[in-house]
This record gives structure tokens, C-alpha cells and sequence, in this order.
């Protein structure tokens, strides 16, 4: 297998909300989604879905238990100020900040928010994983 993501799906309890929070973060639709089923975003290099919580439980053959999967996304901004900036658009947009912006242990500033269906993101400035012009990280020292 080789060492790559290509896709995240994220289950939603509510589908059209789910998409005008993620249009409230400045996401847009792919136009390949298929209306009122599931929703896909072209990201940079890899893709991102949201789709029932029930049918991708179904079609992972797994039961919900309706907790925290165990997973944390996270998002990695330029520097301390676009976290803060990020975590307030996020609100704005119907996500729960948990944890605001605030220096890290390992050197960075951090901040947390939970989107309307319950999933975790941090919101990131690692001075050690630098992001190129298109945003894309690069794992440092």
C-alpha cells in the first residue's frame, strides 16, 4: 500500500446542514456530488466527503455508537494570528470552539473546534511543519 490518504468521510446527522457549514468555512461542493446523498470537496491532492452517519456506518460495517471515533482532523494555518481567525470563522459559521488559540507544548499555537455533527478540528500553527505557497505541510525535524 502506498503511503497516502486519498479520501475522509465524515458521517453527518444532517446532511444540508452539514454543507452550509462547510460553504460558512469558504468550502465549496464539488459539482460530482450527488444531491441530497453525499457531498464531495476537491482538496489539495485528496478529497473530502460528507454522507449519512447511518449509510457510512452501514457501508464500513461498523456499529455507531455515537461517540467520538477516536479521530481528530486537523487544519494548519500560516501563523498564530490565522488560527484565532480561523476558530472565529468556524463559530461564526455553527462550530463549537473547545479550546481557543493558545501556545503549545511542542513549540506551536493551537485551538479546537467541533463542527455541528460532533467532529473534532484543530486548528494549527506549527513554526516547525512549514506550509509551501499552495498550503501543502511539510513534516519537520
Amino acid at each position: 500500500m502506498e503511503q497516502r490518504l486519498s479520501l475522509i468521510t465524515l458521517g453527518v446527522s444532517d446532511l444540508e446542514r452539514a454543507i452550509a457549514f462547510y460553504r460558512g468555512l469558504g468550502w465549496e461542493p464539488h459539482p460530482g456530488s450527488v444531491p441530497g446523498e453525499v457531498v464531495f470537496f476537491q482538496l489539495d491532492g485528496m478529497a473530502f466527503a460528507i454522507w449519512s452517519r447511518a449509510k457510512l456506518a452501514a457501508d464500513s460495517a461498523v456499529t455507531d455508537g455515537g461517540g467520538w471515533g477516536g479521530v481528530t482532523l486537523a487544519h494548519n494555518v500560516r501563523s498564530p494570528e490565522e488560527v484565532d481567525a480561523t476558530l472565529t470563522d468556524a463559530a461564526a459559521a455553527g462550530a463549537r470552539v473547545t479550546r481557543a488559540g493558545a501556545p503549545t507544548p511542542w513549540g506551536g499555537y493551537s485551538g479546537v473546534f467541533i463542527d455541528p455533527d460532533g467532529h473534532p478540528w484543530e486548528v494549527a500553527h506549527n513554526p516547525a511543519w512549514p506550509l509551501d505557497a499552495a498550503g501543502r505541510v511539510t513534516i519537520g525535524s
